[in-house]
């Protein structure tokens, strides 16, 4: 992800001139070396993967009896549960998710904490990024319920209607607790230039491995010469 205002102070191309093939595939180019990918081609989602079948899901409690004689998956589960005491699982099948904030961490300067749902501020963006500049993601979010499996977090950016850039993190297994669950993602570079500068759109999704979706949420960012 990454933002900022269009014609922010710098004299040159007009808005239009984005819209030229070679400025898209700069920018894409550019958000592909910040991201996981090693060329453009690479930025888009995978169509073609291998499928598996997930096993029906059943509650905890019944989780746990069912393992109770595999020693090494009974603790693995107890671990996941942490403080969390049997006799209190409730009889759920399905986990809740549930994302509280995502924030921006770049150094030297205060972390961007954006709750959900992502509002816009005055210019209409939900948040700013400055050009050229190393930042890092950070998800808070609670787990309910029961053991939610292969948690994945999908954000997708478009510029003037093409996709410049794709990331599919996976973060893991968690089991349901009280407290929420950080997760901060390696860190990325925003794409530097007049021509990277301007309003960007993105969509970010959370989803486990039976492709249960907890988010999905549609948003605006800019990038900018400089931080708000």
């Amino acid at each position: 992800m990454q933002g900022s205002v269009a014609g922010s102070g710098t004299a040159g191309p007009s808005e239009n001139n984005f819209n030229s093939s070679s400025v898209s595939d700069n920018l894409v180019r550019q958000f592909s070396r910040a991201s996981v990918f090693d060329s453009e081609e690479e930025c888009e989602p995978l169509k073609h993967h291998v499928e598996f079948e997930v096993g029906p899901k059943v509650p905890l409690r019944e989780q746990l009896e069912r393992d109770k004689e595999d020693e090494s998956l009974r603790r693995w589960k107890e671990q996941l549960l942490g403080s969390l005491h049997v006799d209190s699982l409730e009889e759920h099948i399905e986990p809740e998710v549930t994302l509280l904030n995502l924030s921006i961490i770049s150094e030297g300067r205060p972390d961007i904490i954006i709750p959900l749902p992502f509002t816009p501020n005055s210019r209409g963006f939900t948040f700013t990024l400055k050009e050229g500049s190393s930042y890092s993601i950070k998800l808070t979010f609670v787990v309910r319920r029961n053991i939610v499996s292969g948690l994945c977090y999908i954000n997708t950016v478009w510029r003037n209607g093409r996709q410049v850039d794709y990331h599919r993190t996976m973060l893991g297994t968690y089991g349901p607790q009280q407290d929420p669950y950080t997760h901060v993602m390696e860190e990325e570079l925003t794409p530097s230039g007049i021509l990277a500068r301007g309003p960007y759109t993105a969509n970010s999704k959370l989803i486990d491995d039976d492709k249960k979706c907890f988010l999905e949420a549609n948003y605006t960012f800019e990038i900018r010469k400089d931080w708000d």
